[in-house]
């Protein structure tokens, strides 16, 4: 059965809750079944316990299948996320998935540079995780402080590349810099994205311009998750040229960045 016809909703018990940095969560969950058939790019919905009526979208950021755990690392925006924030280990969450669109991977020792922007980092681990030292990952923060996930990365085997827009960690400035200098020195087979609509399209134009194929998640407001409601409609071109509204959630999150319409 493909990863994405595989769709749960259940109680998954806690194994850990760790905060990465203030108001910056790390949830590892025990689901044996999801984390088989999850892929990378693809998220989970949790609903909070008590008043609300909307899951969460929360990017996969980690799947151990040989533990039956997914791990997730979400930022507290609002109400929901807050409420998500007080689990603890041993505690049970609500959660759908896996849902969506992951990305298409080549070979593991395929050259890639992987890139994410801010909260949009965490989908990056599994493909680091997954290519190892064939890959380059350029992380974008507003400062050293909101810098998560870099031991992660190391510790799968890539270079690392860190960037702040302040210059407090890292090289300061916008991801694009090394990302043009890592294309001239050894041009990539692929490059994954995520992160603000801004960098992507960035990332987007650059890819295009030399000739690199590049997927990238995008991040958008869900309410269902699974393609029947409209809060997280994007343009995209189908093949013929012709622009069609498809959904983030059940056509993506992971699109062809030549197929996104980035000016509308």
């Amino acid at each position: 059965m493909p990863a994405s016809d595989y769709i749960r909703s259940m109680q998954y018990p806690i194994h850990t809750m760790t905060e990465l940095k203030p108001g910056v969560w790390s949830m590892v969950i025990a689901c044996p079944d999801i984390a088989n058939a999850a892929v990378c790019g693809q998220f989970v919905h949790l609903m909070p316990q008590g008043n609300f009526t909307l899951r969460r979208p929360i990017s996969i950021c980690e799947i151990d299948r040989n533990a039956g755990t997914l791990r997730v690392v979400f930022g507290v925006r609002g109400k929901g996320t807050a409420q998500l924030a007080t689990l603890r280990a041993g505690d049970t969450v609500d959660m759908l998935g896996p849902l969506g669109h992951g990305f298409t991977l080549p070979d593991a020792d395929t050259p890639v540079i992987l890139i994410g922007g801010g909260i949009g980092t965490p989908p990056m681990l599994p493909l680091a995780q997954y290519f190892g030292k064939s890959a380059v990952v350029i992380s974008g923060f507003r400062n050293a402080d909101a810098v998560i996930l870099q031991e992660d990365f190391a510790a799968a085997g890539c270079k690392t590349i860190l960037c702040t827009d302040d210059g407090s960690a890292g090289n300061k400035g916008l991801v694009t810099v090394p990302l043009a200098e890592e294309i001239t020195a050894r041009k990539p087979a692929l490059i994954c994205a995520c992160g603000p609509i801004p960098m992507l399209s960035a990332i987007a134009a650059m890819a295009k311009e030399q000739g690199i194929p590049c997927q990238v998640s995008l991040e958008e407001r869900m309410g269902c998750g699974v393609g029947a409601c409209l809060v997280c409609a994007c343009n995209i071109y189908l093949n013929d040229g012709e622009i069609h509204a498809a959904h983030v959630c059940k056509d993506g999150p992971v699109f062809d960045a030549e197929r996104v319409v980035w000016n509308g």
